[in-house]
């Protein structure tokens, strides 16, 4: 468990890009980059508290 929390905000941000990607390429709905952003930003932050702040 612990290695997949490690991991938690590169995969939080890789959601984000696919997000970005489904909106650019087949929807063009406002919620996908509400969702993008929303992804990116706590995979940010996740990654900076789980590997900065915890270890």
């Amino acid at each position: 468990m612990e290695s997949f929390l490690k991991y938690l905000g590169v995969i939080l941000l890789l959601l984000g890009v696919v997000c970005l990607v489904v909106y650019k390429y087949s929807l063009s709905e406002n919620w996908l980059l509400v969702t993008s952003m929303a992804l990116e930003v706590s995979g940010v932050l996740a990654y900076i508290f789980i590997n900065k702040v915890l270890r």
